[in-house]
């Protein structure tokens, strides 16, 4: 950890007294539990900071604060700076620059949404759906950071993963993620950016699967929102047009121009928009339509199959290219 600096004990007791006394944090961390039910305490989240800063396990965090390791002078001052960010309220993972998402570790900041693990959830159905079919594209819609497509491009059997998004910043982010993810997972498919709104940049694409965590929140709902999420992540991520249901009308009404015939949508969604979005899909002709609970009981991913002779004109005039955007 360093020589001439702090014992970490010491900077890590520092920490949790600075987020524990930001008022900007006690409402969240009311909030907020672990598995189990467990609180999260200004201890425990201190701890995941200076963990995640100095890129160190919390494991090895343990045993270095038990032996009274010191910490070098320039890794307290970057960890000092993470805490103060922290306690003004911003996300843990933007103050820290990482967040953790199935087996990879992605760079984050306010440019993209943080991966949450209900999309863990999301992923894990499109690979069970075409486990048994190895080959073809995988599409990510909205990928933000990358999180859905670099999984499915290390995680699945796919030939190529292709991810869109409105946000040049995100794509950004998301093309920094998959060059560190090559160095770690060479075997990977190729993962290939594209720059647009929902399915318009995938002309003469056919696709297996279509995966999509878009924007799912209704505009008049984003002052009942936890501030540390409307305040500081990126608003094209959170909020969609038609009470929160424009985008998966897009997305509906444009994939059967990009799916293989009995190829898959894969959708993350708020569990109460749940439900009607299944209905929006069996309104529009697909198949085996289901909802899927994430590990908490919510309903929160809805899959339907495309069969060509099924789909409807229902959503006609929701195109990815004339959509309503604002999302």
């Amino acid at each position: 950890m360093g020589e001439h600096g702090p014992l970490l004990r010491e900077v890590i007791d520092d920490v949790a007294r600075r987020l524990a006394a930001a008022p900007a944090l006690s409402k969240e961390r009311d909030r907020e539990t672990l598995a189990g039910g467990e609180p999260v305490t200004a201890d425990r989240e201190a701890r995941w900071l200076v963990s995640a800063v100095l890129d160190v396990a919390p494991a090895v965090l343990a045993r270095s604060v038990a032996g009274d390791a010191l910490i070098a002078a320039p890794d307290a001052a970057r960890v000092r700076e993470a805490a103060e960010r922290r306690a003004r309220g911003e996300p843990l993972a933007y103050c820290v620059g990482t967040a953790p998402f199935r087996h990879l570790e992605l760079h984050v900041d306010r440019r993209v949404l943080i991966p949450r693990a209900e999309t863990e959830v999301v992923v894990g159905e499109a690979l069970r759906l075409t486990a048994g079919h190895p080959g073809g594209v995988a599409v990510d819609i909205g990928t933000g950071s990358g999180a859905i497509a670099l999984s499915l491009a290390t995680e699945g059997r796919f030939e190529r993963v292709i991810a869109t998004d409105i946000s040049l910043d995100a794509l950004t982010v998301a093309a920094g993620n998959a060059e560190r993810v090559r160095v770690t997972h060479p075997a990977a498919a190729a993962v290939e950016f594209r720059h647009g709104a929902d399915l318009a940049p995938l002309t003469g694409v056919r696709a297996r699967v279509i995966v999509a965590n878009p924007p799912y929140i209704a505009y008049e709902e984003a002052a009942a929102l936890p501030p540390s999420v409307r305040d500081w992540e990126p608003p094209v991520a959170l909020f969609a047009a038609d009470g929160g249901m424009a985008r998966y009308r897009a997305i509906l009404a444009a994939a059967p121009s990009v799916l293989e015939p009995d190829g898959w949508v894969v959708f993350e969604v708020d569990a109460q928009r749940a439900q009607d979005t299944a209905a929006m899909a069996s309104a529009a002709g697909y198949a085996q339509v289901q909802v899927v609970r994430d590990l908490t009981g919510r309903e929160r991913v809805v899959l339907a199959q495309y069969v060509p002779s099924g789909i409807s004109s229902s959503l006609a005039g929701s195109s990815a290219g004339e959509a309503d955007l604002n999302a």
